[in-house]
């Protein structure tokens, strides 16, 4: 088996993950990074996407993180996010409402000031990750 590397994924309100696994692949801002034991270290910036990591037994786990930092070491790979969320934890439902919210007011964007605008599109990119995320299509 291969060597194990610390996983930990934090926001500001908790400690999402907290985990000795074999593998991450991470949501870079410059693109999908993979990291194994013995890595060399970097910093980077993260983006809007599913972080996934597998664990000594072959089990693949998958967090759907909005935005951070991540910094990488030979034995630890440690992410500051705005949010994380664990796949079995998003709410379905939820999120489906979120995206119909943000449609409703991206459509409404005759009046709307750029910053609702703004913000709206990244409530959709957001609510888009999520929703494929936990009905297992691929969240890029």
């Amino acid at each position: 088996m291969a060597a194990s590397i610390k996983l930990e994924i934090v926001t500001p309100e908790q400690v999402v993950v907290d985990e000795s696994v074999q593998t991450v692949v991470a949501p870079g801002f410059f693109g999908e990074f993979g990291v194994l034991s013995g890595h060399t270290s970097f910093l980077t910036a993260l983006k809007l996407g599913a972080l996934r990591y597998e664990d000594g037994s072959g089990k693949t786990s998958y967090v759907f993180v909005k935005e951070g930092f991540a910094e990488v070491l030979p034995d630890r790979v440690t992410v500051l996010a705005e949010a994380a969320e664990r796949r079995e934890n998003i709410d379905l439902a939820r999120a489906e409402a979120a995206y119909e919210r943000a449609k409703e007011r991206l459509e409404k964007k005759s009046s709307e000031e750029a910053v609702d605008f703004a913000r709206a599109r990244a409530a959709l990119s957001r609510s888009v990750g999520r929703i494929r995320l936990v009905s297992g299509q691929d969240p890029a």
